[in-house]
This record gives structure tokens, sequence and C-alpha cells, in this order.
């Protein structure tokens, strides 16, 4: 088993990733609030926390990957007093706040299955969970950092802080929190502004409620993370991921709530991605700044010149490391697009590779080490962008190999061959869009391109170097490589 070394937020250091019950891992991690298409700022978490995923699998261990869906209830960033999103779309097109939940929760798994993310082993929903976030509330209470006000249950952060670390995660103290926070004109129901709501009573109208202790009503958005992964999880497990933006206040309040409701801190390691610009601003629906990942398949969108496919989203994200910001240009993706084609390529040539008796010094060096290069980028916290680059190595001795310009034996070129695909499908998890259509369009544009060159060959012959050179010229222009060698003539489609 491989010793992966990763990025734990709550120590702000690489640690050894160590389970608590080895070869079983838990991981945690936030997902969408379905209210809206998905964007290309949801595709980040999903498909990193998917290469974790896949990896902590293939390195073997047995992994419960849990994934939540926020359905309802849910209060922007524990904005107390604001709307819930998803009821107040239920409203304006006048469904059940459960239809605008279900439409795009499909329309999300859509665009997960698109961009080849794993299903999480479980994926619980908020509303299903209400039992259990009451049983939070109830124990935080009953321990005594929690109150009462109005039919609704507030965490008094202060209190908590006094006998533990009210800011562990993010960093922030609460003296200086408590500072800003008086600047504000009223705290309403609460002691203090920096406490959070852990259950809202519902106003007249606010169409989904639920019975209570204290009121009918709902849970504060942070109960749901907590309840979920401690229900699915146990009160300890090992990873709990999310994106940036959720450090504060999403990530610190659970760690506030687990401490308060069982005594110590449920998980062992913080993961978080960073998140994804524009100009740089970060993507978001808050800010209306984003593209959906339908606009960007389609192309139907003022900021784009041209439709993208999934899997160049993918290898765009998969480009930079996840802790690194990405920013959103036409640029940035088209050369994930050419990228990806690239690797693609270099994977399908492997087959056209002539093998030899043995390998030559440098080609039998290359891949004596290129799996175990791979999986040391992998195991130094997730690095893909080396894994990437190893494999743009990989395809460029591919190149040299066809152009027999090195030798390689069928023993290296077989482990060449596995470990390539293993590294850019099973792990990365990009696959070859290209499928059955594109195969019957290449051999048609093979016997084409044959004939052609069959016309090139009989010009060389008659030594008309102008028409000869006119039409490898012109294949060129169309998007063929055409190579002489010393055993013939080569082409390719260059995509």
């Amino acid at each position: 088993m491989q010793d992966l070394v990763i990025y734990n937020t709550l120590h702000r250091k690489k640690e050894l990733f160590q389970p608590i019950a080895a070869p079983n891992v838990g991981m945690y991690v936030c997902g969408p609030t379905v209210y809206g298409d998905p964007h290309l700022g949801h595709a980040r978490p999903a498909i990193t926390f998917d290469i974790l995923f896949r990896y902590l699998k293939h390195i073997g261990y047995k992994v419960r990957y849990v994934r939540n869906i926020t359905d309802v209830g849910h209060l922007e960033h524990d904005a107390d007093e604001g709307d819930d999103k998803i009821e107040k779309k239920a409203r304006l097109e006048q469904l059940e706040p459960m239809e605008i939940a279900q439409h795009y929760t499909n329309r999300y798994h859509d665009a997960m299955r698109s961009l080849n993310v794993l299903p999480p082993s479980i994926e619980p929903h908020a509303t299903g969970h209400i039992i259990e976030q009451e049983e939070l509330v109830n124990q935080i209470l009953a321990n005594g950092y929690a109150y009462e006000s109005n039919g609704s249950i507030y965490f008094d952060v202060e209190k908590y802080d006094k006998d533990h670390h009210y800011g562990v995660l993010s960093g922030r103290n609460i003296t200086d929190m408590i500072n800003n926070s008086r600047e504000l004109a009223g705290v309403g129901e609460k002691r203090n502004q920096i406490d959070f709501a852990l259950w809202k009573r519902a106003m007249p109208e606010h169409i989904m409620r639920w019975p209570s202790p204290w009121s009918d009503g709902f849970p504060g958005w942070h109960c749901e993370c907590t309840a979920m992964g401690r229900k699915y999880l146990g009160d300890h497990f090992d990873i709990h991921g999310g994106g940036m933006d959720l450090i504060f206040p999403h990530h610190e309040c659970e760690i506030a709530q687990a401490v308060a409701s069982q005594g110590d801190e449920m998980v062992k390691y913080w993961m978080h991605n960073n998140m994804i610009t524009i100009n740089g601003q970060k993507m978001g629906k808050s800010l209306g700044n984003f593209i959906t990942l339908e606009q960007f398949f389609t192309g139907e969108h003022d900021t784009l010149t041209q439709a993208y496919s999934p899997m160049t989203i993918r290898f765009f994200i998969l480009s930079a490391h996840y802790r690194g910001t990405v920013d959103f240009s036409n640029e940035a993706l088209q050369a994930a697009e050419k990228g990806y084609e690239r690797l693609m390529n270099g994977i399908e040539d492997l087959a056209r590779i002539q093998t030899a008796a043995a390998s030559d010094e440098n080609t039998k060096k290359f891949v004596a080490g290129f799996r175990q290069k791979c999986y040391d980028a992998m195991n130094d916290d997730l690095m893909t962008p080396a894994v990437i680059s190893t494999l743009f190595e990989a395809c460029h001795l591919v190149n040299i190999l066809i152009d027999h310009k090195a030798q390689i034996s069928a023993d290296d070129l077989k482990e060449l061959t596995e470990a390539m695909q293993l590294f850019a499908f099973d792990i990365l998890g990009l696959q070859n869009e290209r499928g059955a259509n594109n195969d019957a369009r290449e051999e048609a544009y093979g016997k084409v391109v044959d004939m052609v060159l069959d016309l090139r060959a009989k010009a060389k012959a008659e030594k008309n170097w102008a028409v000869s050179d006119q039409i490898r010229d012109a294949l060129a222009e169309a998007g063929f490589q055409v190579k002489d060698t010393k055993d013939g003539v080569t082409w390719k489609l260059d995509r």
C-alpha cells in the first residue's frame, strides 16, 4: 500500500494519511445545494474528491464516501434572516419545493456522469435526516452550549470558546469576531452576533417546516453535515472535504457542533479545494458570474467562443493542483482541449508501435520508472499536474518509438500501455470521447488520405517535388500529420 501524504487544513501542513480503522476509510464531502443548474464551480470539488475516492480505493483502502444533497431549509452562508433559495424558487415557479430539489438533483447527477465522476457510496438528503439534526441540537442544548430564543435555538459561540477553541480551522480569533460584530446594528434574537442558528422557528409564510420541541421550523444550515456524517461514518471518521469557501463559517461551525455534542472532534483530516475564478473573482451563483456545465458543453454562453467537452473540463481542472486557484478563460480551456487530445493520441498510438527484441537503454530506464513516478506525484497530496506532465513525457516517447528513433520490447510496451491507461483512465478518470462514430469517420478518412498519399508517392517517383510538397502541405492544413520515414510514409489526424 502506498504512503499517501495529504494537506490537513486543520493543522495547515501535509500529513501522512493514517486512517482511524485501516483499511477502512470514512470520507464526507459537502455536496451541492440544488436550486439551480450545476456550474463550473460545482465541478471542481466533485472532481477533486472523485480523484481522492478513486486513488484511495486503488491503493487498497475500503472507502465509504458520503456526499450530501442540501435540498431545503438552507440559509446561504448562515444568513439567519435570509431566503431559503429552494422555497423561493418554488414560489416563483408555483411548484412544490421537492419538485425543484428533485429536478436540479437530476441535473447535477447528469452533469457528474458526463464528467465521469463516480457516484458516492451514500448520498443522504438533508430533509431525510431532520430527526438526526434535532437530536444533535438536543445534545448541544443539554451540554450547555446553546440557548432558546423565541422558538429558535442558537449556538453560544462565546461560551463554547471559553471551554474549547472556536476558530481552530479558520484561524480566526473570537475577540476580533466579537469586536467586528459589535459594529453591526442589533443582534435580533441572538445574544451575540457571532452565534449561529441550530434551529429556526418558521414564519407563517415558510412552506417547509417540521415539528420540534421548540417550534415548527427547520434546522440551521450547519447541522445537516454534522448529523449525517456521524450517522453514516460514526463519531470519528477520517476525511471531511469541500470547497475552501466552506472553511468559515460552515466547517468551523461543524467542528464546534461536534465537540459541543460529543466532547471531542469528529474529523481527523480536513481537505479543501480552491476556487475557480473569472478575472480573479470567485465563480458562483451568488455573484451572478457563473457558467453552467450545460453551457460549457453546448457553447451557448456569451463569454464562450466554442463548446467544450466534459473531458476537456475535467482535464482543465486536473491540470492545476486542487489547492491552487484556477482562473477561467477560453484560452485556458483551449489549451486544456489540446492537452487532452495530445494525451488521447498518445494512448491510441501505443497500438501503432512496433516492438523489438529489446528496449534501448533510455526507453528501458523511462518505462522502469514511469509507474512509480506517477505514484510519487499522487502520493504527494494528489499532485495531478505532475501526473499529467509524466503522461506527456510518455507521449513524447511514443512519438519517438513510432518514428523508429528508439526501440522497445514487447514486455516494456505492455508495461507502458498498462501504466498509461491506469493513470489516465482509472485514476485521473479521463475517458476517450471519440467513440464508434469517430472510429467509422477515421476509417473513411484513412481511405481518402491513403489515396492522396498514393498520388503524392507517384509525384515523388516522377520527381515532381512541387506537387509532392503541395499535397503534404494541404494535408497538414486539413489537420493531418504526414511523416516520411525510412520504412515508408506514416500519417495521423492531428485533432
